[in-house]
C-alpha cells in the first residue's frame, strides 16, 4: 500500500490532478474507496455486486481498510453498516436487486438513524423468474425512505458519484445515507475511461462529533425512540415525534442538493437547451440517449437532453425549466414500471407531453432506435423500417 496523504475535500473532489485510466464499473468503485478513507466495509455476495465488494476486501489486505467482513446475509449486513456508523466510523457496503430487498428494512432505518453510509447498488433483476440481468427497478424502492439516491450513467460517473457521496452524506446539515446506483453488467463488468485523483491522496477521516446526532447516544432521538416503550405506546407521543423527525429527515435529503451542485455540478445535465424535443433518462440510459440525439442532429432534428444524476433529491425545479417549452419528452427507462417517467410527469405542467418509454426491462439492451421511433413520432417523421432476413 502507497502511503497516503490526507486531503482537503474541495481539493480532492475539485482540484486534485487526475490520471486518465481505462477499468471497469466495479473497479472505478473501488478506487473511490481507495481515497475516501473508509474504516470499515461489510459485504454480502450477490451478482452483479460481488466483483465491487470482492475489489474492496482486495484493498482491506492491502491496508486501505481498518475492518472488512462477510455478512451472513443482507440484513445482517445492513445492521451491522448502522451499528459501525453509529460508533463513529466511516462504512461502505454494496449490494444488487434481491440483496437490497431483503435488507431494505435495515436501510430504509438508515436515514432517520442518522447513518452516513455510502451503499453502492449495483442493479440486477428482482422478480421471478430467476435472473442475474441488468434491470433497475430496485432503484424503486429506493425513493421513499430518505436516503440521497444517484444514479450513475458510466464508470466515470460512479468513481465521482461514489467518492462525493462521503463528503455529502457526512455534511453536518445532510448526515444521511447517498445511495450511487449504476447498471449491473453494463457498467459495473464494461470498461470505459475514468479520470481518477492520485491514489496517494484520501479524504479526511470521519468526524462523528461534526454531526446533529452524538454518536452512540442513547438519550436523544432517534435512538431515546427506538428504546423507549413509554414513547412508542403514547399515541400522541409517538405521532409527534416521529413526524417532526420525518420532516428533518426530507429537510436534510433537501439540503443535499448545494453539495450536488458543488461536487457534480448539479444535479442533470443538459444538452441543447433550447430543443424541441427533450429526451430524459438516468443511469446508462442516459448513454443511448446521447446516441439518439447525436442522431439526430445529423438528421437536422431539433433534439436535446436531460440525463439526471440525482434522483433523491429529485431536480423539480431544474426539470420544469428545461422542459417548459419543449413539444414533446421522452424518457427511455431499464425498467417496466417506468419509475423515472412518473417523477417527471409530477413535476411538468401539460404532462402529457411526457412518451411513457421506450422501455426495456428483464435485463435486455436499450437499442437508440427504440428512442429514435418515438423521436419521430412526435415530429410526425415516417420511417420505414428495413428488415433483413
Amino acid at each position: 500500500m502507497p502511503e497516503q496523504k490526507v486531503v482537503d475535500v474541495d481539493y480532492l473532489l475539485l482540484e486534485a490532478p487526475r490520471e486518465r485510466k481505462f477499468i471497469t464499473g466495479a473497479q472505478a468503485m473501488a478506487e473511490a474507496i481507495k481515497r475516501a478513507n473508509v474504516d470499515m466495509a461489510i459485504a454480502y455476495p450477490i451478482t452483479p455486486q460481488s466483483e465491487v465488494m470482492h475489489l474492496v476486501g482486495d484493498l482491506w489486505a492491502q491496508g486501505y481498510l481498518k475492518d472488512y467482513y462477510r455478512a451472513e446475509e443482507e440484513y445482517g449486513a445492513f445492521s451491522a453498516i448502522a451499528g459501525a456508523a453509529r460508533g463513529g466510523v466511516r462504512v461502505f457496503t454494496a449490494t444488487s436487486g434481491p440483496g437490497l430487498l431483503r435488507g431494505l428494512e435495515a436501510i430504509a432505518s438508515w436515514p432517520g438513524h442518522r447513518i452516513p453510509a455510502v451503499l453502492g447498488v449495483l442493479t440486477r433483476v428482482v422478480n421471478a423468474p430467476l435472473s442475474i440481468q441488468p434491470d433497475n427497478i430496485e432503484i424503486s424502492y429506493l425513493l421513499n425512505c430518505g436516503a440521497v439516491v444517484l444514479h450513475a450513467e458510466n464508470q466515470q460517473d460512479v468513481f465521482d458519484f461514489t467518492l462525493a457521496a462521503f463528503a455529502i452524506a457526512e455534511m453536518v446539515d445532510v448526515y444521511i445515507p447517498v445511495a450511487v446506483a449504476t447498471e449491473g453488467f453494463f457498467v459495473t463488468h464494461a470498461k470505459g475511461y475514468v479520470n481518477m485523483t492520485p491514489e496517494d491522496m484520501k479524504l479526511p477521516p470521519r468526524d462523528p462529533y461534526k454531526a446533529p446526532v452524538p454518536p452512540t447516544d442513547c438519550e436523544v432521538p432517534p435512538a431515546r425512540i427506538q428504546r423507549d416503550a413509554p414513547v412508542q405506546k403514547s399515541n400522541f407521543m409517538s405521532y409527534l415525534i416521529h413526524a417532526v423527525w420525518q420532516q428533518e429527515i426530507w429537510s436534510s435529503n433537501a439540503r443535499a442538493m448545494k453539495y450536488i451542485y458543488k461536487y457534480l455540478g448539479g444535479p442533470i445535465e443538459v444538452i441543447n437547451p433550447d430543443a424541441e424535443v427533450f429526451v430524459v433518462a438516468s443511469g446508462c440510459a442516459a448513454a443511448q440517449a446521447r446516441e439518439a440525439v447525436r442522431y439526430s442532429q445529423l438528421e437536422g432534428l431539433n433534439v436535446g437532453l436531460v440525463k439526471v444524476k440525482s434522483i433523491r433529491p429529485f431536480p423539480e425545479k431544474e426539470i420544469r425549466e428545461v422542459l417548459k417549452n419543449a413539444k414533446g419528452i421522452v424518457i427511455p427507462e431499464h425498467n417496466i414500471v417506468g419509475w423515472l417517467a412518473r417523477e417527471v410527469r409530477s413535476v411538468i405542467p401539460n404532462n402529457d407531453r411526457v412518451v411513457n418509454g421506450p422501455r426495456v426491462y428483464g435485463g435486455m439492451t436499450l437499442p437508440t432506435e427504440l428512442i429514435m421511433d418515438e423521436i419521430y413520432k412526435i415530429l410526425g417523421i415516417k420511417k420505414e423500417r428495413k428488415v433483413l432476413v
